[in-house]
């Protein structure tokens, strides 16, 4: 049963992500809407991984579920981004499993209640 829903705009082919905790919406529905999104992951208890800020500004309105994970790292070379997610993983999922949002930036994590 996966725990987080991976957005379409991060990379689908990334071996921390594909596992069962994992599903990448690219394999659920690539054209569904925010919205669409937003109520699977509310049905099914999901967190949203993302780098859309629409997540996130929805989540500071609502209360779990949905849990949001945004991604505010800019742009980031392919090899860089696995490397900083791999590293981080572990801090950013503890931080999810209290707040619901976490805002993760290059240099410090961020969780909100």
């Amino acid at each position: 049963m996966p725990t987080y829903l991976i957005d379409t705009n991060l990379p689908y082919y990334f071996s921390i992500w594909r596992t069962e905790e994992f599903l990448h919406q690219r394999d659920r529905s690539p054209t569904a809407s925010d919205t669409e999104i937003w109520n699977y992951a509310r049905n099914n208890n999901l967190t949203i991984v993302t780098k859309d800020r629409d997540y996130s500004d929805r989540m500071l309105l609502a209360s779990p579920p949905p849990r949001v994970i945004h991604l505010k790292i800019g742009n980031m070379k392919m090899r860089e981004f696995y490397t900083f997610i791999g590293d981080n993983w572990s801090s950013i999922e503890k931080l999810s499993r209290t707040h619901k949002l976490v805002y993760v930036f290059r240099d410090k994590l961020e969780g909100i209640d």
